[in-house]
């Protein structure tokens, strides 16, 4: 039963209360943007000036506070942790124990700042024990963060409630920015720092204050590069230039690897480094699954032989495998090689107020000496305000020694006033006189008062070179130099990464030779490219010969001739795009089965390459991608959106559901666009009757299908030109492009074929002009090249002439293809040992 409210509703009414009205949109922008400064200021940016992000700086001073320096016994983390949530830090206590313990991570930092005893984790992705359970203390290092920071050297805040004061910035006393690196993700921003080497970061700084007018290469003179923690190689330098000169680049990190040899001529690769913030075992774990799913070949084991002494992970490979081809394969397909993306992003004091701006490392190396410039002065200040005062005290105490027994009078007739009687005998301080007042009798003696007279000239000495720092920046810029130089010796190490340069930065194109090939691809996934010169033509009506040698249940599913120059682009069924150069695809014979396609794309688990295309240019801005799928959608791309694909492909069509990309064929603006139907429908329309698109975007309708109907190929309609119809059963006929009008995009079209079952349905399309030769590929993997010219010209509505004939009952065309005519002279008149010796190669045709 609940009870009656022990309140009288009226007095939480508030009639008094004055309610603001506030537009939505005005309120949630003012808001967001508060919150996104926030994050960016107080959470995710490293300060340029230390290098720290505010829970890092504050796990530092809070151990400070506790006296957890080096030279001090370890001590739970788990008091560390609290010490900075209830003083510092108001958040989880995961985020402080992680940022802690990625602080003692010798595979994380490059030089720890925190000295950890227990389990922090390892390079396998163990996570670390529980704060419980470890301990930790600052290194030695990290005394460096925090010196001076009791001489007035850094401003400081008001902690979250107001009883504590916490330091805005540390002093750093080496660029710790450069020297561990950061990295972080705020609110529509992130940062990636390398880490670097001690000597040469410290190198740079006293070349900047040698020289203030020394250029990038006078940098890189002393900074070669990062330094990682885990090592690794770098390839070539260019990205690491772009990097320093404007605070964007990628790295190439490599493995460190050497060859072995074992057993009776077998060879293994033995890793001994592995690249920065990768996963060792996960690395593994990936290397096998490639290994089981066949996607790495020639490898017989995987093993980790890690231990206490270093890496090494042991790869041993089959007895007829080639070494560096599984190298390089591992290389393009695992992280034993991978990618760093450089964005130099922090935060700069820019009028008492913290921005975050992409820096060079000339800019950063500015920053940190304007800093240090400033930690010098205000410790410099700091030290002859205290010199100063001790001096004064000393003038007092000296005062007393001169006159010691008129002193002693004073203070004995004296009742309760006793330093003002001495102030205005001895036009003494306040603090003067109560330090007189104060002193032992022990100090009356005579080494006493040596010792005080030694300290004042010792002090005196002091003020006048603090004096003298303060009034020349020249002076300051030396100390900077001097200490810097200290620490370099103390703390710097040789570098742990090596920078290889890369030889193979001239275009690899010129080193190999263009000819005309035939790229095929099966529905099993396996690609191949042929040269044309193998394929010899045979007269209408012929049986064909062997061109692929398929599994049983594998077939040919596409198939086309371009140059080994051309880029190759492969759409998938989903709608992406994938990437390679006509040379990446291994080369095989007539009767080779190919290689697997997902040996050279890195294809997703189900993904199907549907459409391959090749093209030339990748910057003309004239030049479009027409993209024709199974429903009778079209979109139009401009090719300069594929200029930058990744090696995981990229989105090319936003595909509705149950729909697939069926063709794709390039444009210039000017085009007919002709779609055809598995049932023998088809229409032709203007290109631009379809707007350009980015690559997301679905496309809209080319062709309204009937039920059960789809799309089977598409082409550019050119006048003077006959449209090619072939049909699964062999048949074919040449139809004039005139007898196919220009209507809008969107219709049921026209008649394209006079499909019947003596026919079958109609496979393929293609726009040709006689003179090319035709290659049609059965289900069966039978090859067949037949002269166009040699193919009868008939109306639209007609069934058409066999053009290929089947050896095996129920064999059935499955793909077509278009290459140059080729003489059959030379074929009719050789031997059959001879005649593939007066083969000739043809030059790679313009499809439609």
């Amino acid at each position: 039963m609940s009870k009656k409210p022990q309140y009288d509703p009226e007095e939480i009414r508030y009639p008094d209360q004055k309610i603001e009205i506030s537009p939505l949109v005005p309120e949630m922008e003012k808001s967001y943007i508060e919150y996104a400064m926030s994050v960016i200021v107080g959470r995710a940016l490293p300060d340029v000036r230390d290098g720290l992000k505010p829970v890092h700086r504050r796990i530092l001073y809070a151990m400070y506070e506790d006296n957890l320096t080096y030279d001090h016994p370890f001590r739970k983390c788990a008091t560390a942790v609290g010490d900075v949530l209830g003083r510092y830090h108001p958040h989880g206590d995961a985020s402080v124990y992680d940022a802690l313990v990625r602080l003692a991570q010798d595979f994380s930092m490059r030089y720890m700042l925190i000295d950890g005893h227990g389990n922090f984790g390892s390079v396998d992705g163990d996570p670390p024990a529980a704060y419980r359970y470890t301990e930790a203390r600052m290194s030695r290092i990290a005394d460096e963060m925090l010196r001076d920071i009791d001489k007035e050297t850094v401003d400081w805040d008001p902690n979250f409630d107001e009883t504590r004061k916490e330091p805005k910035v540390l002093p750093s006393r080496f660029p710790n920015l450069l020297v561990n690196g950061s990295s972080g993700i705020a609110v529509g921003m992130a940062t990636n720092i390398p880490p670097h080497n001690m000597r040469e970061v410290i190198g740079a700084v006293i070349c900047v204050l040698d020289d203030p007018n020394a250029t990038l290469s006078d940098l890189m003179q002393h900074v070669k590069g990062p330094d990682f923690p885990t090592k690794g190689i770098i390839m070539g330098r260019s990205g690491i230039r772009a990097a320093y000169a404007t605070g964007r680049g990628r790295l190439v990190i490599r493995a460190r690897h050497e060859f072995e040899e074992f057993g009776k001529d077998r060879t293994r690769i033995v890793i001994t480094e592995i690249p920065y913030q990768v996963n060792k075992r996960m690395l593994i774990k990936n290397m096998a699954d490639q290994v089981e799913d066949k996607r790495l070949e020639g490898i017989s084991d995987i093993r980790d032989e890690s231990d206490r002494n270093g890496m090494r992970i042991v790869i041993e490979l089959k007895r007829d495998a080639n070494p560096q081809v599984v190298l390089n394969r591992l290389f393009a397909q695992t992280q034993l090689q991978t990618s760093f993306a450089i964005n130099m992003l922090a935060l700069v004091e820019v009028d008492g107020k913290l921005q975050p701006r992409i820096l060079s490392l000339r800019h950063i190396l500015d920053e940190y000496i304007a800093y240090q410039e400033q930690i010098i002065v205000r410790r410099t200040k700091y030290d002859l305000k205290k010199a100063r005062e001790r001096a004064h005290l000393l003038e007092g105490l000296l005062i007393a020694q001169d006159n010691i027994d008129e002193v002693i009078k004073i203070i004995r007739s004296s009742y309760d006033n006793a330093k003002e009687n001495l102030m205005q005998r001895f036009s003494l301080s306040d603090v003067q006189a109560q330090a007189i007042l104060d002193m032992r009798l022990k100090a009356l003696q005579g080494l006493d008062r040596e010792k005080l007279e030694a300290e004042y000239k010792e002090l005196e000495a002091k003020i006048a070179w603090y004096v003298k720092v303060l009034g020349d920046e020249g002076l300051v810029r030396q100390i900077l130099k001097e200490e810097l130089t200290a620490i370099a010796d103390k703390y710097g190490d040789d570098r742990l990464t090596e920078i290889q340069d890369v030889e193979d930065e001239i275009d690899i194109e010129d080193l190999i030779e263009e000819e005309d090939c035939v790229f095929t691809l099966t529905a099993a996934g396996y690609i191949k490219r042929t040269p044309v010169s193998e394929y010899t033509a045979q007269s209408k009506g012929g049986m064909g010969k062997k061109g692929i040698t398929t599994r049983e249940e594998d077939v040919v599913t596409d198939l086309f001739t371009a140059s080994t120059h051309d880029y190759l682009f492969f759409f998938t069924d989903t709608g992406k795009v994938y990437r390679k150069k006509g040379y990446q695809i291994p080369e095989s014979g007539k009767t080779a089965k190919g290689t697997n396609i997902v040996n050279i794309l890195q294809v997703e688990q189900g993904e199907k390459i549907q459409t391959m295309i090749h093209t030339r240019a990748l910057d003309d801005e004239d030049r479009f991608l027409v993209m024709i799928t199974r429903n009778g959608t079209v979109k139009r791309l401009p090719v300069t959106a594929l200029k930058n694909i990744r090696a995981s492909g990229i989105r090319a069509i936003t595909l509705e559901e149950g729909d697939q990309l069926i063709s794709v064929r390039e444009t210039d603006g000017t085009r007919k666009i002709l779609i055809a139907t598995h049932d023998g429908q088809a229409i032709c329309f203007d290109e631009n009757d379809v707007r350009p698109m980015g690559r997301s975007a679905v496309g809209v309708r080319g062709i309204r299908l009937r039920e059960s109907d789809y799309v089977v190929g598409a082409a550019r309609a050119r006048a003077g030109k006959t449209v090619l119809s072939i049909t699964e059963k062999g048949y074919g006929k040449r139809t004039p492009v005139e007898e196919y009008r220009i209507t809008n995009r969107g219709g049921l079209g026209i008649r394209n074929y006079m499909v019947t079952d003596k026919t079958g349905p109609v496979v393929g399309i293609k726009v040709v002009d006689g003179s090319e030769d035709l290659l049609l590929v059965t289900e069966g993997g039978i090859l067949i090249r037949t002269p166009v010219e040699n193919i009868r010209s008939a109306g639209r509505s007609t069934q058409g002439v066999i053009v290929m004939r089947f050896k095996e009952e129920g064999d059935r065309v499955i793909s077509m293809a278009l290459t140059d005519h080729e003489d059959q002279t030379a074929e009719e008149t050789a031997s059959p040992e001879t005649a593939g010796a007066a083969e000739t190669a043809p030059e790679a045709p313009v499809q439609e």
